[in-house]
Formats: structure tokens, sequence, C-alpha cells
């Protein structure tokens, strides 16, 4: 009996804390509507700057015009409150675990969202912009180069998500000689073959040009270096 009434009030509790992050979401987004078409109007920004004089974007949607700028409003939302999001996960989480494991997870939940956001940034001002004049430079003569804004939107999400999860690769890496699954000196062995991996998801993830592939292969390369330099430093400190 006991043990069903702790399971009750442990979904009680996720309960409350999903409401409060759902709140902090729904505030956010309700301050931010009356901005939703200047947020879009950012969010379009690296194409419309490539785009040629006049050049503009299109809508197939009969409710589309209304739909994508609150569809990139509760996004923006979702990301403001990820700070606030992340501590109601953490403070239902946290007094399941011990005291070195909580050690560990605040830096690592911290640098991840932080590396999340950085792979975002890395996308709008250094991949959108390459990768868009590279698009236009291969627009054929008479050819209006428009694309329609639930597109573009998408794209652009699944871009901000794929170099996201890119910049994740250091903690991933850190995680693995944490849990013991595989040693740093395993991670350097297989070096060669992340970097082929690397490029082979950039050839999957992005467009078909060179240029877009090297913006995200060089990085996680990269980044994986990064990663064992941390994981080697965490790997000597307890032997100190």
């Amino acid at each position: 009996m006991d043990g069903q009434e702790s399971f009750i009030s442990h979904l009680v509790e996720l309960r409350n804390r999903l409401v409060k992050a759902l709140l902090a979401v729904l505030i956010i987004f309700l301050c931010l509507v009356w901005w939703a078409k200047d947020l879009y109007a950012l969010l379009a920004h690296p194409l419309m700057q490539v785009l040629p004089q006049g050049g503009q974007m299109i809508a197939t949607d009969v409710v589309g015009v209304f739909l994508v700028p609150m569809k990139v409003t509760a996004w923006v939302a979702l990301l403001l409150a990820m700070p606030f999001v992340l501590y109601q996960a953490w403070a239902f989480i946290a007094p399941g675990l011990y005291a070195h494991e909580k050690r560990l997870a605040i830096p690592l939940l911290v640098a991840s969202c932080l590396l999340f956001v950085c792979g975002m940034a890395f996308a709008y001002f250094v991949f959108f912009p390459g990768m868009f004049r590279v698009m236009a430079s291969f627009t054929p003569e008479g050819v209006a180069w428009m694309t329609d804004i639930d597109k573009y939107l998408s794209f652009v999400m699944g871009m901000f998500l794929a170099f996201g999860l890119t910049f994740e690769v250091p903690v991933a890496v850190v995680l693995l000689v944490l849990m013991g699954v595989m040693s740093v000196e395993k991670l350097v062995a297989i070096r060669r073959y992340v970097i082929v991996g690397a490029f082979v998801v950039a050839a999957v993830v992005t467009p078909p040009d060179v240029t877009s592939q090297l913006a995200l292969a060089i990085p996680m390369c990269l980044l994986y270096e990064v990663g064992i330099l941390v994981a080697r430093m965490l790997e000597r400190k307890p032997a100190a």
C-alpha cells in the first residue's frame, strides 16, 4: 500500500511539474504573440539577404500566413522558457540521485543547453548565409527563386536540430567515458571512423553541396576532439 501511495505521489508531482513548465511556455508565448511577424522576419533574414532585389517568399496555404509565425513564436517561447523547464525536470529527478551524480549532472545539463544554443547560433549566423549564397549562385537564368514560408520553417528547424545535436558531441563523449562504456584510448582509436561517420551524417542531413556538408562535418570532428580532451581531464581527476 505504501508503495502504491508513493507511486501516486510521484505521478502527482510529475503532473505538477509538467503543468508549471507548460504554463511558463504559454505565458512567454502570449507575451510574444504581438511580435510574431517580426520573429518570422528575423528567422527569414538569412534567406532574404541573398534573394534578388524585390525577391520574396510565398504562402501556398490559406492560413499559412497566420500559422507559420505562430509556430515560430511557440518555438521561441519554448527556447526562452527552457531554463525553467529544465529546472522543473531537475527538481523532479534530483531527489533520486546520489550526491556525486548531482555534482556531475548539473554541469552536464548546463553544458548541454549552452552547446545546443551555440549550435543553433552557428547554423543561423554561419551556415545559413553561406548555404543560401551557394544556392543563389546556382539559380538558373530566368528562374525566380521563391520558397513557401512553411517549407522554409521546416528546413530551418531541421537544420537547427541537426546543428544543435552536433554541438552535443562533447557531452556525449564525456558521458560515455564517465559511464564506463568507452575509455579515452578507445575513443582515440576510433577517431578515423568517427570522422568518416561525421561526413556521412553531414551528406545525409545537409543540402547536397560541399560547403554545407563541410559546415556540419568539420565542427562535429572538432567537437569530438574537445570531448576527448574534457573526458581525459575528468578521467585523471579521480586518480589524483
